[in-house]
């Protein structure tokens, strides 16, 4: 007799899989009814045999649950690990969040460069992990790996190359072009025209999108985009100050003002331009994005863009246990939109 399977116990009532598996596996998080209704269900179609669960070790591995004490598992997968505050309260708020539903959670690292010999760890490939949460990375090929991958999954940002409608998860983006695009107009308001930008927009959709904020108030306001003034091409991930200080030192004369893609690019710029005698912003107004306090001198200083790092961790881990227990849904799409934060730096 043929076995029957969670998939199609869960398709008799028109319930998720994961819905089904809690049940089974004694997990909370599902109401006293619909638990009894699985449960009756599962010996009307024959799934138990004296008393014990029918697995069927056919089924895609991807799906199935932790043996770690009986909880599910759920990965963050990131490139480059950094012990920044700014990451480490995005994922300690991730991990508060999956643990409130008795989740467990890991942390798989991939390198910040993809080469021909790389495979996967074997805990996203071998049914370890039910589910995750892919935070900086941004190589193509490492990034393709995990999109193709046939587990639920939630993306905060992606590469440039890709097409959102390409992903094969939810997906979160930080909005950047409208806030950009009032920033760069407030200081031609101010009365400055000559404004570069800096960012790799081939790295980060999101550095796209800040590029497109500045282009698109440079264009309202009818000011040529001096190419010379931006730098936007590939930047080294380990190299950045020395490429930043190398284009700012092949500038015939500085612009009035610099946008840039992150506070991290920024704090590159104004450690040049102060050891280069730049009055900031009496000289050159400068603005960020992110408010990462953690580089000298910024915090309170630096125009700049609030993300809110523990609320950002909260959704994504929310979003990925929506993803999971529902995951025929269509994908989505969210973009969070933060707050800017005026500082000194671009008030001349």
């Amino acid at each position: 007799m043929k076995k029957v399977t969670m998939q199609e116990l869960a398709d008799s009532l028109n319930v998720s899989r994961v819905t089904v598996w809690k049940v089974i596996n004694n997990i909370s998080g599902v109401s006293d009814n619909l638990r009894d209704l699985i449960l009756n269900k599962a010996k009307e179609m024959g799934y138990f045999k004296a008393g014990h669960p029918i697995m069927d070790e056919k089924e895609d591995e991807s799906y199935s649950f932790s043996s770690h004490h009986g909880q599910i598992t759920v990965s963050v997968v990131v490139s480059r690990p950094e012990s920044s505050a700014f990451w480490m309260n995005i994922i300690h708020q991730i991990a508060k969040k999956l643990d409130e539903s008795n989740i467990n959670l890991m942390y798989t690292y991939l390198p910040s460069k993809f080469t021909a010999d790389y495979v996967l760890p074997a805990v996203l490939t071998n049914g370890t992990i039910h589910g995750m949460i892919i935070l900086n990375v941004y190589d193509y090929h490492l990034f393709t790996m995990l999109n193709n991958l046939s587990i639920p999954k939630v993306f905060l940002d992606m590469v440039t190359s890709l097409t959102i409608d390409s992903i094969t998860g939810d997906l979160f983006l930080l909005e950047g072009k409208s806030t950009v695009e009032e920033i760069t107009d407030f200081i031609i308001q101010k009365g400055r025209t000559e404004i570069g930008f800096i960012g790799d927009i081939q790295y980060a959709k999101t550095n796209q999108n800040r590029y497109e904020g500045y282009v698109a108030a440079m264009v309202k306001n009818q000011i040529g985009i001096k190419k010379e003034y931006c730098l936007t091409k590939n930047i080294g991930i380990y190299t950045y100050q020395e490429e930043i200080n190398e284009f700012l030192s092949s500038l015939p004369h500085m612009p009035q003002a610099f946008v840039c893609a992150s506070d991290y690019v920024a704090h590159f710029l104004l450690k040049y331009l102060k050891e280069h005698s730049y009055r900031v912003p009496e000289d050159i107004a400068v603005s960020g994005y992110d408010n990462n306090t953690e580089y000298p001198g910024i915090a309170g200083n630096l125009t700049t863009v609030q993300v809110q790092t523990k609320e950002l961790g909260k959704r994504l881990a929310t979003q990925l246990l929506y993803r999971m227990d529902v995951t025929d849904s269509p994908y989505e799409v969210t973009y969070l939109h933060p707050k800017i934060i005026w500082g000194k730096s671009t008030d001349f």
